[in-house]
């Protein structure tokens, strides 16, 4: 194996704060060059962790690392000269935002005029015109994230780790970073995404893992996960009031309460015949009516919903 096939290759990998508790916990993936490589999770999940060691700010615990074919815990600057991170970190900056491209692409020996032409291109591209005087310190968090995430792409880098980059952005934004991000893996570049948005990743990923505990519970293509779980059917229903003396019983589905106000129940199950059937005569016997249903194939949010469940009811036995 070269790195020119795996830029990274992580095996039976383990991390630990304490001494006590892996946060994580014998891992194995490989991300191959020119791919975008998924780690989805929940907030705890060990994807920061894992990153930080991939970077070289963490040194293992345990396990086997390689990348670009270096080590981190012993090429570490080696490795910096060729990545860019954009960690979950705030900016703490005290220059304006266009000072802090040029600062970046010095640190980065960036040529001046290839620098100013790329400064000016990433401040239009994140929509930083209007805040390009403005010191750092006097920008909202998603506009310092917007500014986190552009200035890295000011330089020349082959891997590239985002640990959560879209956090805070708003939707046009959050879709323009992404677009961006799938364009230059075209040029060769490999990514390192972690996310619990499942429908950037799903967007975004050649390649997913999800992990929880510390632990990778399922690795795939999204195509491959998904028809992991074929037969596979999400109900989606609206109550005209609160469902909990409807949705006991239902065991054998794994049910997502609302996101927000409005938003659907979401019940993913392979008996769609039986779960409605059991829908609609419960919400009769509680005098409840349904005010919207509706039936769709299962997405990579269930799959992830679906694959988390059955790891805590497996821990909790």
């Amino acid at each position: 194996m070269t790195y020119e096939e795996n830029a990274i290759h992580v095996q039976d990998l383990k991390h630990s704060y304490d001494g006590k508790k892996f946060v994580v916990d014998d891992i194995s993936f490989d991300v191959r060059s020119g791919e975008i490589y998924g780690l989805l999770g929940r907030n705890g999940a060990g994807k920061t962790t894992t990153i930080k060691i991939l970077t070289s700010l963490l040194r293992a615990t345990s396990g086997n690392i390689s990348v670009l074919g270096m080590d981190p815990a012993k090429a570490g600057n080696r490795l910096r000269s060729r990545i860019g991170v954009v960690l979950q970190d705030d900016s703490f900056d005290f220059t304006t935002v266009e000072k802090s491209f040029d600062i970046y692409g010095y640190i980065w020996n960036v040529e001046k005029s290839i620098r100013e032409k790329r400064k000016d291109e990433l401040i239009a591209l994140f929509e930083l015109d209007k805040d390009r005087k403005k010191r750092m310190w006097d920008l909202s968090g998603g506009q310092k994230r917007r500014v986190q995430v552009a200035r890295e792409f000011i330089h020349d880098m082959d891997l590239l780790f985002l640990d959560e980059p879209t956090v805070g952005l708003d939707p046009l934004t959050r879709r323009n970073i992404l677009e961006m991000i799938k364009e230059r893996t075209k040029d060769g570049l490999t990514v390192l995404f972690t996310t619990h948005n499942l429908e950037e990743a799903e967007f975004l990923c050649d390649r997913v893992a999800i992990m929880n505990t510390g632990k990778i519970l399922a690795q795939d293509t999204i195509s491959s996960l998904k028809k992991s779980y074929s037969g596979l059917k999400t109900i989606e229903v609206i109550f005209d009031g609160d469902p909990r003396n409807i949705l006991e019983g239902m065991n054998n589905a794994n049910i997502d309460p609302p996101k927000g106000e409005g938003d659907p129940y979401k019940i993913v199950t392979s008996d769609q015949e039986g779960s409605i059937k059991l829908l609609l005569e419960k919400s009769r016997e509680n005098g409840i009516a349904i005010s919207w249903l509706n039936i769709r194939s299962v997405t990579l949010e269930d799959v992830f919903l679906k694959t988390i469940k059955e790891d805590s009811e497996v821990t909790a036995q």
